[in-house]
């Protein structure tokens, strides 16, 4: 670091020389400081304030980009010597003693609160002991949390945050403590608590009640909703970002991917989100349409309609409670009645065995033992859950391998895209920065059409003077490298407009001529420009191709300890005059294709070790992947094997034939599901091996399969919540109502392809939403989800009367159809099937041939011992629940 002094500068003493080709960063830094007056006109006194500036040149990617970024580190002090008049001093000696006040209420709020909950504690553990001594059963977990006051934890948590806020407040109110963003994190949240804990008086009245009773009621059926939602949601952001981040800024890393989700989730930006979508590669983006619909529509339609079922059915149940009571609980009757409470009958044995052949009982343990959760096996034969443990284990390194791909990708495409930029701006005449539409720029004069081709064909020559990046022209044995210029034109003909006269022959003519690496400087090179082929006619003229390789090196891959790589731009530049209008468009397309490096060395080992482990780390990821595919290949076919058995039994001893319904119960689609799952991540683990290992430069592939994998993943997830009653609920819901939510969207789909065609036929010469099929699907799903409303209406073109009350006529319709009648349809019926679901299990599901069969096995064979088990999720469960659980 070399320091610079006033005479220095002054002189013009400064000669920096730099090799841009090594250069990394460069930074200049420098301290100012100032006084902020306007703190007296608020009586405050005035502060003294330190800016360290840091102004850094990063050159890292060596992209031909250099990024110039500027970081100020404000330090705030109190000035030395300062004479202010006045009374301002007081005022800051008011305001300390005013939050010395606030900290003092705060600590005996916190010290009457926290007597209010260890008195609470203490009364629960008496009733906990008396109730365990004298009625021999333990109290309930919600009878112990009634003790706990939530509002006392809430206050106490408010005071805490409220006494360390004021006290950084004084601090830096005596101008000894800087940081304001803690203190302000800590006062606002503290804050923010109690006016939520304003809820608890306002329910001491009836009305207000019935709302934060819901609340209350809701809140653990909410959350469990959201952990089943958040694996989908999680594994179509992993899959996002790993598939799509190449393609769509919005998708670039992990944390933008999950805001631009929820923001569709709400219906924001949704058409901007179809439409900034490369089109690059065909395959990713037909995956990304399929990708953005299911998301839409699983996530609006199904996830929010099953969310406002929960909570409408709350909001009922709390209401009836009100008017015929709330069922009483173990303590409430114990308060009430001061009585024992009644132990008999309320425990039932199972049913006993009848006296049965060996051949039934066989095949019913062996149904009853399929049916089983991992845990209900272990508690009955002391079988450990492989499967379950190794898709835990699988879960984390498979989100582990997509994470580390996805970083690396980033490289890539961060390279790539820069790369695009600086050659946009190298070659480009005039470009702005930013693509006028789908094309880069566009010329209007035939002056301007010559100097934006003669413009790119000197840049060429002289790139390796003017570069930032570490390009190089490419070196072909052939000798058929260099810039070469084709134009594209109809044969000769003549044109008359103003007499309304043409005579032209349709067919085109190419010519090209090749400027070679080597004859760039020499004066066969301005012999070639020269020459008569650049006399452009341009009646006839139908486009200007110019086309170049360069090649270049990734060097920022190193610092994220990988080997760098060696990429070749493939870069075209073509002025567009196919429509003849008087603006020639004009594209830029660079094709990458990354190689790797024929001659290196990288000082220091542990590059190459890196990406060693990292192959080592894959490998396992492909073992694991294998071992699960194989053990739920097993079980798909043990269960096929035990589904004939069942079937020929059914055959031979009630003479009748299993429904189908009874025999896809064996069929577990879980396992169908991780054995997809599987096969994607272990031809994926496979591809990313080889790229790794430079032998494939594909990303696309690799990465939809790695990312559909990891999303069949985290959805599989689903399958472990649902061991769980209360989680079961929302699984069974949306497992019940899909047939019929696939039934209905064919009849909807109808009709919206019905409108998507009149759409396009009719505004697509008025409407630039409507120009094509695709996008006019697009924008009416944007519609639907209440995205872009008012701009699609107002970017209509009024040049046709008729036309512009059609349009009305067909928006409003289109609205107004499938916002307040369709999509409340499909909300009835999601409610519909959790209403259904919901009484199944209170008066239990209809029973099957299979279920009927079951119920008489009971338990027996298994073990009946209810030892306390080393999992967490191998919890007891009551055995009525048994019903409600078929297939894991």
């Amino acid at each position: 670091m070399m320091p610079l002094d006033n005479r220095t500068v002054g002189k013009h003493n400064l000669n920096f020389t730099l090799d841009f080709h090594r250069l990394v960063t460069v930074q200049l830094m420098f301290s100012l400081k100032a006084i902020n007056l306007q703190t007296v006109r608020h009586h405050e006194l005035p502060d003294c304030y330190d800016f360290t500036l840091t102004i850094v040149f990063d050159n890292k990617a060596h992209s031909g980009r250099i990024k110039i970024s500027l970081d100020n580190d404000i330090a705030i002090r109190e000035c030395k010597d300062w004479h202010v008049s006045g009374s301002i001093q007081k005022n800051t000696h008011y305001m300390m003693i005013f939050d010395a006040f606030v900290i003092l209420t705060c600590l005996a709020s916190l010290i009457l609160c926290t007597r209010s909950v260890v008195k609470g504690i203490h009364l629960q553990r008496e009733f906990v002991n008396f109730f365990l001594h004298y009625y021999k059963k333990e109290v309930s977990f919600n009878d112990q949390m009634e003790f706990v006051n939530g509002w006392y934890i809430l206050i106490i948590v408010s005071d805490v945050l409220t006494i360390v806020g004021s006290t950084l407040k004084m601090e830096i109110q005596a101008k000894t403590f800087p940081h304001f963003s803690i203190c302000s994190i800590l006062l606002g949240t503290s804050t923010m608590l109690v006016w939520l804990g304003v809820i608890r008086y306002l329910g001491f009245f009836q009305k207000y009640n019935l709302l934060i009773l819901t609340l209350r009621a809701a809140l653990p059926n909410v959350m469990r909703f959201c952990c089943c939602a958040a694996m989908i949601y999680l594994g179509y952001c992993f899959c996002g970002w790993i598939v799509l981040g190449p393609y769509h800024v919005k998708f670039r890393s992990l944390n933008v991917v999950s805001e631009c989700l929820f923001s569709l989730i709400n219906g924001d930006d949704m058409f901007a989100t179809f439409a900034k979508m490369q089109q690059k590669s065909y395959l990713v983006w037909l995956f990304s349409r399929i990708y953005l619909y299911s998301f839409i529509s699983l996530f609006i339609y199904m996830v929010l309609s099953l969310f406002i079922a929960l909570i409408t059915d709350t909001y009922e149940t709390i209401k009836h409670y009100q008017q015929d009571g709330f069922p009483e609980t173990e303590l409430q009757t114990f308060i009430s009645q001061c009585k024992d409470l009644p132990n008999s009958g309320k425990y039932r044995n199972m049913m006993a065995q009848s006296d049965i052949d060996l051949k039934e009982t066989a095949l019913k343990e062996d149904l009853k033992f399929y049916f089983m959760n991992p845990c209900e096996k272990y508690r009955a034969r002391r079988q450990i859950p492989w499967k379950l443990a190794l898709q835990i284990l699988k879960i984390l390194m498979v989100t582990t391998q997509l994470i580390f791909f996805g970083l690396s990708n980033q490289l890539v495409v961060s390279f790539k895209e820069e790369n695009t930029v600086a050659f946009k701006h190298l070659f480009l005449k005039g470009y702005s920065g930013v693509d006028e539409d789908d094309y880069s720029c566009s010329v209007y004069t035939q002056q301007d059409a010559y100097d934006s081709i003669f413009y790119a064909i000197n840049q060429y020559r002289q790139l390796k003077n003017i570069s930032l990046g570490t390009l190089g022209y490419e070196q072909d044995e052939n000798e058929e490298s260099g810039l070469k210029i084709c134009k594209q034109q109809y044969k000769k003909g003549t044109m008359l407009p103003s007499n309304d006269t043409l005579n032209i022959d349709v067919a085109t003519e190419t010519e090209c001529i090749l400027l070679k690496s080597k004859e760039l400087a020499n004066k066969k090179a301005e012999q070639k420009l020269n020459s008569s082929f650049f006399n452009l006619e341009f009646y006839r003229l139908i486009q200007v191709e110019i086309s170049f390789k360069l090649k270049g090196i990734a060097l920022q891959t190193i610092h994220a300890r990988e080997l760098p790589d060696c990429y070749a731009f493939q870069n075209t530049i073509t002025f567009n005059n196919r429509a003849h209008s008087g603006k020639i468009k004009i594209y830029f397309d660079s094709d990458t294709d990354i190689q790797e490096c024929k001659d290196w060395h990288v000082s220091g080992s542990i590059l190459q070790k890196n990406t060693q482990y990292v192959l080592v780390f894959d490998g396992f990821v492909i073992i694991s992947c294998l071992a699960s595919l194989i053990l739920c290949t097993r079980s798909i076919v043990l269960a096929l094997r035990l589904q004939k058995r069942f079937v020929t039994f059914f055959l031979e001893k009630y003479k009748r034939h299993v429904c189908n319904a009874d025999r896809l119960e064996f069929i577990n689609g879980w396992y169908v599901l991780v054995i997809i799952s599987d096969m994607m991540t272990i031809i994926g683990s496979i591809l990313k091996m080889e790229i790794k290992a430079k032998n494939l430069t594909s990303y696309d592939v690799c990465s939809i399969l790695l990312g559909t994998s990891t999303l069949f993943v985290w959805v599989g997830v689903i399958r472990y919540l649902g061991y769980f009653q209360t989680y079961n609920v929302l699984i069974l819901t949306m497992q019940a109502s899909l047939p019929k939510v696939l039934r209905f969207c064919c009849c909807a789909g109808m009709i919206y392809l019905g409108y998507t065609f009149c759409g396009w036929i009719v505004l697509g010469p008025y409407h630039e939403k409507f120009e094509d099929l695709n996008t006019v699907a697009e924008c009416l799903f944007s519609l639907v989800n209440g995205d872009d409303m008012f701009a699609t209406f107002a970017q209509i073109q009024q040049k046709s009367m008729l036309v512009w009350l059609f349009s009305r006529l067909y928006l409003y319709s289109f609205i107004s159809l499938f916002i307040y009648m369709i999509l409340s349809l499909f909300i009835a019926l999601i409610t519909d099937s959790y209403d259904t679901i919901k009484k199944y299990q209170q008066s239990g599901f209809p029973v099957t041939d299979l279920h009927e069969f079951l119920k008489e096995c009971g338990s027996v064979g298994y073990r009946k011992e209810q030892a306390s088990m080393p999992f967490i999720c191998c919890c007891r469960r009551q055995q009525s629940d048994d019903s409600l659980i078929l297939i894991n």
